[in-house]
């Protein structure tokens, strides 16, 4: 029987020490790095969202660009044409945009399609609100919104000024990690291990009375809106709004993140994220060659460590544990060899 205090208090750990390491950055890293950390943060829980979708639900989207690029710029056009619109306000309309985006799309999606054709339309849905953005002069097309100003959170008693870019890191930090933590207590809850026992297989879990296609939905929204929340933390950090975080690049982004980390774990995510952050910060003088090397990391991955990195320390792990207990060379080659099958 699997004890969730136990698991629920592994993960708070972690996501208390992830938290506290992000911390130390503007102690001992230049505004750049700080910077770069910030993204890094908001990146882990995009992946962590799109992985909701793929190891939860088992939906392979190829468009969460859209959702993403629909949350800022629902935060940008809210803190440029509506200044007198508090800020959590607009965190929550950002977010509440990419769930309407996921909403819309997603029952025309899961009725029409599902697995490759299913990631196929997400696709298409996702250049189209790209088409959209650079086609609308309210958006400010090609050129996008520019000179987003950090805000400064009025709570009546007191006030939280964010306008310096070392106190929006914080926030970034604390609000990433709180979306974090509400998101594995969602997918160990009864309606996550619902989606969950969808993916692992649905036509008997519809045998069961479930609606699959209400519950794929509800997986497809969740994740849509968890994915524009990020998107609305980043514009006031990086203070522009461009067309190019709704292109199909940046969908995938968590799709990388994942498959380094380790798609069969919460936190594989983090650990891709982190892993990429620290690739693009070592190749940002490649000209040109920095795309490629993002493309042979990724093959790598895929062929040599299908598990993804966390994958591979859990089989290590394994096989120390096995040869610490005094086991056969003949069962550890026979041990190497299942695990190499699966």
């Amino acid at each position: 029987m699997i004890d969730y205090r136990a698991r629920f208090r592994t993960n708070l750990m972690i996501a208390g020490c992830g938290l506290a390491a992000f911390a130390v950055v503007p102690f001992v890293a230049n505004s750049g790095l700080m910077f770069l950390a910030g993204l890094v943060a908001i990146n882990i829980v995009f992946g962590l969202s799109w992985n909701l979708l793929f190891s939860g639900a088992g939906l392979l989207s190829f468009g969460h660009a859209m959702f993403f690029g629909g949350g800022a710029y629902a935060m940008a056009v809210v803190s440029l044409r509506m200044p007198e619109v508090p800020f959590v306000i607009g965190l929550a309309l950002g977010a509440a945009c990419g769930g309407l985006i996921a909403l819309l799309f997603g029952i025309i999606a899961l009725r029409r399609a599902s697995g490759v054709y299913f990631a196929v339309l997400t696709l298409a849905f996702s250049e189209l609100v790209h088409i959209l953005i650079t086609k609308t002069t309210f958006l400010g097309r090609n050129d996008g919104l520019v000179g987003i100003r950090r805000p400064v959170i009025d709570l009546g008693v007191f006030s939280i000024d964010l306008t310096s870019a070392t106190s929006y890191y914080y926030f970034i930090i604390v609000v990433m990690a709180l979306v974090a933590t509400m998101l594995w207590c969602f997918q160990n809850s009864p309606a996550g291990r619902l989606i969950q026992a969808i993916r692992q297989d649905m036509t008997r879990t519809a045998f069961l009375g479930v609606h699959v296609q209400v519950w794929q939905l509800t997986a497809f929204v969740l994740s849509g809106t968890i994915a524009a929340f990020c998107g609305a933390v980043m514009v006031p950090f990086t203070q522009i709004a461009s067309p190019e975080i709704a292109y199909w690049t940046v969908s995938t982004q968590p799709i990388l993140f994942t498959l380094l980390g380790g798609a069969g774990y919460f936190w594989g995510p983090a650990v891709g994220a982190i892993l990429f952050g620290a690739i693009d910060f070592g190749t940002r003088t490649m000209h040109g060659l920095s795309e490629i090397t993002v493309g042979i990391l990724l093959l790598a991955v895929v062929l040599m460590i299908p598990g993804g990195l966390l994958g591979l320390l859990k089989r290590r792990r394994k096989k120390a544990r096995r040869m610490a207990e005094g086991s056969s060379p003949a069962q550890h080659e026979q041990s190497g060899k299942s695990e190499a099958g699966q």
